[in-house]
Protein backbone atom coordinates (compact mmCIF):
# COMPACT_ATOMS: atom_id res chain seq x y z
CA UNK A 1 0.00 0.00 0.00
CA UNK A 2 1.20 3.33 -1.41
CA UNK A 3 0.98 6.12 1.94
CA UNK A 4 1.48 9.46 1.84
CA UNK A 5 1.99 11.65 4.63
CA UNK A 6 0.55 15.50 4.43
CA UNK A 7 1.78 17.48 7.66
CA UNK A 8 1.17 20.77 8.91
CA UNK A 9 -0.24 22.58 11.71
CA UNK A 10 -3.81 23.49 10.05
CA UNK A 11 -4.92 26.25 12.21
CA UNK A 12 -6.78 25.99 10.99
CA UNK A 13 -7.57 24.47 7.92
CA UNK A 14 -7.68 26.36 4.61
CA UNK A 15 -9.36 25.88 1.28
CA UNK A 16 -5.27 25.53 -0.49
CA UNK A 17 -4.89 22.68 2.63
CA UNK A 18 -8.39 20.84 0.90
CA UNK A 19 -6.85 21.59 -2.48
CA UNK A 20 -3.83 19.78 -1.39
CA UNK A 21 -5.39 16.97 0.00
CA UNK A 22 -8.17 16.33 -2.88
CA UNK A 23 -4.98 16.64 -5.60
CA UNK A 24 -2.34 14.33 -3.15
CA UNK A 25 -4.80 11.65 -2.36
CA UNK A 26 -4.67 10.60 -6.29
CA UNK A 27 -0.63 9.94 -5.70
CA UNK A 28 -1.54 7.11 -3.26
CA UNK A 29 -4.03 4.34 -1.55
CA UNK A 30 -3.70 6.32 1.63
CA UNK A 31 -2.96 9.96 2.87
CA UNK A 32 -2.73 10.54 6.30
CA UNK A 33 -3.13 14.39 7.10
CA UNK A 34 -1.44 14.50 10.16
CA UNK A 35 -1.73 17.64 12.33
CA UNK A 36 1.29 18.42 14.21
CA UNK A 37 2.15 20.97 17.39
CA UNK A 38 4.74 23.60 16.23
CA UNK A 39 6.41 24.65 19.26
CA UNK A 40 7.68 27.72 17.04
CA UNK A 41 3.64 29.16 17.49
CA UNK A 42 1.25 29.97 19.40
CA UNK A 43 -2.08 27.90 18.31
CA UNK A 44 -5.10 29.64 17.84
CA UNK A 45 -7.33 26.21 17.84
CA UNK A 46 -6.17 22.97 20.07
CA UNK A 47 -4.71 19.90 18.36
CA UNK A 48 -8.29 18.25 18.64
CA UNK A 49 -10.61 20.98 17.28
CA UNK A 50 -7.80 20.73 14.04
CA UNK A 51 -8.18 17.29 13.88
CA UNK A 52 -12.05 17.95 13.90
CA UNK A 53 -12.42 21.11 11.47
CA UNK A 54 -10.18 18.74 9.07
CA UNK A 55 -12.50 15.62 9.37
CA UNK A 56 -15.60 17.85 8.54
CA UNK A 57 -14.17 19.35 5.99
CA UNK A 58 -13.14 16.11 4.78
CA UNK A 59 -16.63 14.82 5.07
CA UNK A 60 -18.60 17.92 3.57
CA UNK A 61 -16.95 16.62 0.28
CA UNK A 62 -18.98 13.71 0.14
CA UNK A 63 -16.31 12.50 -1.83
CA UNK A 64 -16.19 8.85 -1.51
CA UNK A 65 -12.69 8.52 -2.59
CA UNK A 66 -11.88 11.01 0.18
CA UNK A 67 -13.59 9.53 2.86
CA UNK A 68 -12.11 6.18 1.93
CA UNK A 69 -8.58 7.04 1.98
CA UNK A 70 -7.93 10.05 3.92
CA UNK A 71 -6.97 9.61 7.42
CA UNK A 72 -7.05 12.53 10.17
CA UNK A 73 -4.67 11.88 12.79
CA UNK A 74 -2.51 13.93 15.26
CA UNK A 75 1.34 13.42 16.33
CA UNK A 76 3.86 14.84 18.63
CA UNK A 77 7.15 14.17 17.35
CA UNK A 78 10.00 13.98 14.22
CA UNK A 79 8.11 13.77 10.97
CA UNK A 80 10.91 10.79 10.20
CA UNK A 81 9.28 9.23 13.12
CA UNK A 82 5.88 9.47 12.24
CA UNK A 83 6.47 8.38 8.70
CA UNK A 84 8.33 5.51 9.44
CA UNK A 85 5.59 4.20 11.77
CA UNK A 86 3.09 4.51 9.64
CA UNK A 87 4.99 3.06 6.59
CA UNK A 88 5.04 6.05 4.99
CA UNK A 89 6.74 6.48 1.10
CA UNK A 90 6.85 10.53 1.46
CA UNK A 91 5.38 13.55 2.33
CA UNK A 92 3.33 15.70 0.59
CA UNK A 93 3.85 19.85 1.22
CA UNK A 94 2.25 22.09 -0.79
CA UNK A 95 4.02 25.67 -1.98
CA UNK A 96 2.17 28.48 -2.19
CA UNK A 97 5.28 30.54 -3.98
CA UNK A 98 8.65 30.63 -5.38
CA UNK A 99 9.83 31.63 -1.41
CA UNK A 100 8.74 28.60 0.18
CA UNK A 101 11.18 26.36 -1.79
CA UNK A 102 14.33 27.09 0.77
CA UNK A 103 12.21 26.32 3.21
CA UNK A 104 10.50 22.79 2.03
CA UNK A 105 14.00 21.85 0.65
CA UNK A 106 15.66 22.57 4.00
CA UNK A 107 13.73 20.46 5.64
CA UNK A 108 13.87 17.55 3.01
CA UNK A 109 17.60 17.81 3.51
CA UNK A 110 17.21 17.79 7.14
CA UNK A 111 14.96 14.51 7.47
CA UNK A 112 17.02 12.74 4.94
CA UNK A 113 19.93 13.06 7.73
CA UNK A 114 17.55 11.51 9.89
CA UNK A 115 15.88 8.66 7.73
CA UNK A 116 17.33 8.48 4.55
CA UNK A 117 14.55 6.40 2.64
CA UNK A 118 12.74 9.87 3.38
CA UNK A 119 11.02 10.95 -0.03
CA UNK A 120 9.07 14.70 0.05
CA UNK A 121 6.82 15.97 -2.64
CA UNK A 122 6.03 19.00 -3.44
CA UNK A 123 2.65 20.16 -4.73
CA UNK A 124 2.65 23.78 -6.27
CA UNK A 125 -0.65 25.51 -5.24
CA UNK A 126 -3.03 26.85 -7.78
CA UNK A 127 -2.43 30.54 -8.34
CA UNK A 128 -5.87 31.68 -7.12
CA UNK A 129 -4.88 30.05 -3.86
CA UNK A 130 -1.55 31.28 -3.48
CA UNK A 131 -2.01 34.27 -0.58
CA UNK A 132 -4.60 31.56 1.53
CA UNK A 133 -3.02 31.14 4.83
CA UNK A 134 -3.81 30.10 8.24
CA UNK A 135 -1.79 33.35 9.51
CA UNK A 136 -4.40 35.41 7.13
CA UNK A 137 -7.33 33.62 7.87
CA UNK A 138 -6.52 34.23 11.82
CA UNK A 139 -5.85 37.90 11.03
CA UNK A 140 -9.28 38.56 8.70
CA UNK A 141 -11.53 36.82 11.49
CA UNK A 142 -9.66 38.61 14.09
CA UNK A 143 -11.14 41.85 12.97
CA UNK A 144 -14.51 40.28 11.68
CA UNK A 145 -13.41 40.39 7.92
CA UNK A 146 -15.08 37.65 5.47
CA UNK A 147 -13.04 34.36 5.85
CA UNK A 148 -15.32 32.07 3.79
CA UNK A 149 -13.55 32.31 0.30
CA UNK A 150 -10.56 31.33 2.69
CA UNK A 151 -11.80 28.29 4.19
CA UNK A 152 -13.79 25.19 4.03
CA UNK A 153 -17.89 26.05 3.97
CA UNK A 154 -18.15 23.63 6.56
CA UNK A 155 -15.87 24.91 8.96
CA UNK A 156 -16.23 28.96 8.52
CA UNK A 157 -18.95 30.38 11.00
CA UNK A 158 -17.32 27.83 13.54
CA UNK A 159 -13.53 29.15 12.76
CA UNK A 160 -14.98 33.00 12.66
CA UNK A 161 -16.67 32.86 15.76
CA UNK A 162 -13.81 30.96 17.66
CA UNK A 163 -11.26 33.63 16.25
CA UNK A 164 -13.03 36.07 16.61
CA UNK A 165 -14.57 35.74 20.14
CA UNK A 166 -11.20 34.82 21.98
CA UNK A 167 -12.65 31.70 24.09
CA UNK A 168 -11.52 28.19 24.26
CA UNK A 169 -15.06 26.30 24.28
CA UNK A 170 -15.71 23.42 26.59
CA UNK A 171 -16.55 21.18 23.70
CA UNK A 172 -15.80 21.16 20.00
CA UNK A 173 -18.96 21.65 17.69
CA UNK A 174 -18.51 21.93 14.38
CA UNK A 175 -21.30 22.63 12.02
CA UNK A 176 -23.65 21.96 14.72
CA UNK A 177 -22.38 18.55 15.19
Amino acid sequence: MNILVYPGSFDPITIGHMDIIRRAVKLCDQLIVAVLPNSNKKAAFSVKERVELIQASIDAEKDFTLAERVKVDAYHGLRVDYCRNVGAMATVRGIRRESDFPYEAEQVAANRLLYREYEAILLPCRPDLAFTSSTIVREVAKYGGDISGMVPQVCCDYIFKRLQLKKQPAEVKINGG
